[in-house]
């Protein structure tokens, strides 16, 4: 806070008023660059913007906003960015600084209302996916990657492919040196129980990914956080000196918490907020004399963004650390800055500028067409993806493990059933089993694919790659190790008990149970895409999986499931009903068991039981059940894919009819 007098402020304000009005003269010149626009690069304006944020109730992901106790974040913010310069936003905790970073990038939440215009080179346009690069405080990562495969891979999916791969590597690898990392080049990210990256570390190899195609417009939450002052002043200086290959500056706004002063002077202009108002707009040459004509000059050999903040922060009440009782509280600190700045020559320049970029008659920015085809894109992330499940001790060897040990506690249990009477209830237990509690732990790989969901999430957003390339590699990384683990599990649950002899049973039966862990997983993948939260997307898909074992038949005949609803239509979709049937004829047709406990004649045929004890749809072959399973696989990653691109489109309808309702 302010150490300074009330009184002396009073007395002095005459004085103020004076150095206000000899500043204002000459700021007009000394603050603004030339304001002639140019049509290379992105012109970034914005004026009387006001976000409005709402309580709300989540569901889904989205959010339904309340018309009441609407709080205003941002109030009538005016301000501009332009080509080949660094505008640093800077402010307290809560002050706005994150909101209008997503307002810009076009990545508002549905509870927020926005008003007021934000122009891209004179128009307004929605900012689509991958038409900017944006680095957030979340380090959503690959962990099981080490550096060096991190960068490169997304060097591999970003880079055009006019470049061949080892000038890919090249550069992946130089920016990562440029960025500090090289002793830490073959480290992993992230290690399970042990320790991997630091978080300042993670944070630069965020940067090292989004810079790597140069981008002509790029935002950064707080890229210093958890950095030391020599590596902030490093980072920030190759981040304002970025060029992209094709010779366009890249305009660049970032928000930043507390820069040292040689950080400081890397800036061009400089945004101060407080409480969602303008402070200050400016050039930084011109900061410094701004808040000492209003009675706040920095201290020598103090940093000047230490004192701006200090100066501008009223969490704390008045500033006692020299025993000012009198002090200026900090709300009145606040509004003699907000009023001075609004009266100033300063704010009237930044008001010339923003009309001149709003004038400008510049092309749309477009969303960047990826250089790297889709071949290229599956082929890349194919490999990443088996990487990370193969180092993922969650994802395939603790599953692994598991279904190991389940299907040796079963085959223990039901050890050489034989073809007595008691048999053909101890074969039903066998498979009842099998179709419900070893494919419900296939659950296990949740977690990961969430993990996963978050770097999609965040390489789509910053126009990595497309929804139908991660889809296909996901796919296909998956099947080797969703294939080894039945394939073990298969062998030990269906040789040891003693199930129907022959090669083509077993075939079948092991067909069946890796059917059925593809279409969990795929069912689990539609969920993530709805519930990103992995604890709540497992509870929302065990109740799936419960509710559809309990219609499938396998506690109940399907004579007596109740009609409505639970028979048509969950009977006929759930998965368990046919997972259940097909090994159920795969079993017992041409077997032959006796009719009593005492065995010998009289001997009925497998096929008696099916009809009579289990009810089993007889009229369709054991393979048409398996052909259903595997369109069910499909069916669910379609709708996924579906989902996806409908939250794209729906997502900016949302904000607008919220901004449009509050209106």
């Amino acid at each position: 806070m302010a150490s300074f007098h009330h009184s002396e402020c009073l007395h002095r304000g005459p004085e103020i008023q004076a150095q206000v009005e000899t500043i204002n003269s000459t700021l007009g010149v000394n603050t603004g660059e030339s304001c002639s626009i140019v049509d290379d690069g992105v012109f970034l304006a914005w004026k009387d913007l006001w976000i409005t944020c709402y309580p709300n109730v989540v569901f889904l992901q989205y959010t339904v906003p309340s018309r009441k106790n609407g709080r205003s974040i941002l109030q009538g913010l005016v301000g501009y960015a332009r080509p080949g310069q660094l505008l640093a936003i800077m402010g307290p905790s809560g002050s706005g600084k994150s909101t209008l970073l997503d307002a810009l990038a076009g990545r508002l939440g549905p509870h927020t209302r926005q008003a007021g215009d934000i122009l891209i080179n004179g128009q307004k346009q929605t900012m689509a996916y991958g038409t900017s690069v944006y680095v957030t405080q979340d380090d959503a990562l690959t962990q099981t990657l080490t550096v060096r495969e991190a960068v490169c891979y997304s060097a591999q999916l970003q880079l055009p492919d006019t470049m061949s791969r080892s000038e890919k590597n090249e550069r992946a690898e130089m920016t990562i040196k440029e960025m500090g990392l090289q002793d830490a080049m073959d480290t992993r990210i992230g290690r399970w129980g042990g320790k991997g990256l630091s978080g300042g570390e993670k944070r630069r190899v965020r940067i090292c990914i989004e810079i790597l195609k140069r981008p002509k417009l790029l935002f950064l939450d707080e890229p210093t956080s958890g950095l030391d002052s020599a590596a902030s002043y490093h980072v920030m200086n190759r981040i304002a000196s970025l060029n992209p290959t094709d010779g366009i500056k890249t305009t660049i706004i970032a928000s930043i918490h507390q820069p040292s002063n040689e950080v400081f002077q890397l800036f061009h202009n400089l945004f101060l907020l407080s409480e969602g108002k303008t402070v200050y707009f400016g050039a930084i040459s011109a900061v410094n004399e701004f808040f000492a004509s209003n009675g706040f000059p920095c201290p020598a050999l103090q940093n000047p963004s230490h004192h701006f903040l200090k100066t501008i922060n009223k969490d704390f009440g008045k500033d006692i650390e020299h025993g000012f009782v009198d002090a200026i509280a900090g709300e009145e600190v606040i509004n003699i800055l907000v009023n001075s700045y609004k009266s100033s020559d300063i704010f009237q320049h930044v008001q010339r500028e923003v009309v001149q970029i709003c004038k400008q008659d510049g092309k749309a920015v477009e969303k960047k067409k990826t250089h790297v085809n889709l071949f290229t894109q599956i082929h890349v992330l194919t490999r990443r993806s088996f990487i990370n499940m193969y180092r993922d001790p969650g994802y395939f060897w603790l599953r692994l493990a598991w279904y190991i040990a389940l299907a040796l506690s079963l085959a223990t249990i039901y050890n050489n059933i034989g073809l007595s009477y008691h048999s053909i209830y101890e074969r039903g237990s066998v498979l009842v089993f099998i179709t419900t509690i070893l494919t419900l732990m296939t659950l296990g790989g949740f977690p990961s694919f969430v993990e996963e969901m978050k770097v999609f999430e965040r390489e789509r957003l910053n126009g990595h790659y497309g929804v139908i390339a991660f889809l296909f590699a996901n796919t296909v990384s998956a099947l080797p190790f969703l294939a080894v683990i039945s394939l073990i599990s298969g062998v030990v649950s269906y040789y040891i008990p003693g199930l129907h002899r022959g090669f083509d049973h077993f075939l079948f039966y092991f067909l069946t149970l890796f059917a059925c862990m593809m279409l969990i997983e795929s069912l689990m993948m539609v969920v993530a895409s709805l519930v990103p939260n992995f604890v709540m997307g497992i509870i929302i898909g065990i109740g799936i999986q419960g509710l559809m074992a309990l219609v499938a038949g396998l506690f109940i005949s399907p004579l007596d499931i109740p009609k409505p609803v639970l028979k048509y239509p969950l009977h006929h979709i759930s998965f368990h009903k046919y997972a259940f049937q097909g090994l159920l004829k795969n079993e017992f047709q041409g077997l032959t068991f006796p009719i009593s406990e005492a065995g010998g004649p009289p001997i009925l045929p497998g096929e008696y039981f099916l009809r009579n004890m289990w009810h089993v749809e007889m009229e369709i072959s054991k393979w048409v059940d398996l052909a259903i399973l595997l369109a069910m696989v499909v069916f669910y990653r379609f709708l996924f894919l579906i989902i996806i691109k409908t939250k794209e489109k729906v997502k900016p309808i949302i904000v607008k009819f919220v901004s449009v309702l509050y209106e």
